[in-house]
């Protein structure tokens, strides 16, 4: 088993208002809308986190999410059809996901911890089974996946619709 961890990230928002937003995947639907917003995408674009390129690109690949309550699936080329289901909510500290459609068994999860009243940080965790054959292959676009995911979790409106 591989393990992969991001950056901790600062939200602008309280731990409380961060879980309920994430515990709740329909709630992420946010984000498909967002990159189709033109005011949206220039305070994203300001943030100077994200290129042009890279901006487009995760508009096309975030057409093809789909999102219930516990599920996220989605298709990625080249892998084709990926699934992520919530597997345990541990209120407003953490968030554990499992692949039910995947290349490669993983387990995720969602850390979130207090800052201060209004401020909360996370951070993502991945575990994967990897080939050590294939693990060199797919290790940086994991680890590059893995702080894309969290800078986008950092970009939602929490607390707010």
């Amino acid at each position: 088993m591989a393990r992969y961890e991001s950056k901790v990230k600062t939200i602008p928002a309280p731990q409380a208002a961060v879980y309920a937003r994430l515990s709740d995947l329909n709630n992420l639907a946010v984000l498909k809308e967002k990159l189709n917003d033109p005011e949206a995408l220039e305070r994203i674009k300001a943030t100077g986190k994200v290129t042009d390129e890279q901006l487009q690109k995760a508009r096309e690949q975030l057409k093809s999410l789909q999102f219930t309550a516990d599920t996220l699936s989605a298709d990625i080329p080249p892998v084709g059809a990926i699934a992520i289901r919530i597997t345990e909510r541990t209120p407003e500290k953490c968030i554990k996901f499992e692949s039910e459609r995947s290349p490669i068994p993983l387990k995720f999860w969602i850390q979130i911890l207090p800052i201060d009243t209004v401020n909360s940080k996370l951070k993502l965790t991945l575990d994967a089974s990897i080939n050590p054959f294939i693990k060199m292959m797919v290790e940086k676009p994991l680890k590059e996946g893995l702080e894309r995911v969290a800078d986008a979790l950092t970009m939602i409106p929490y607390g707010k619709e």
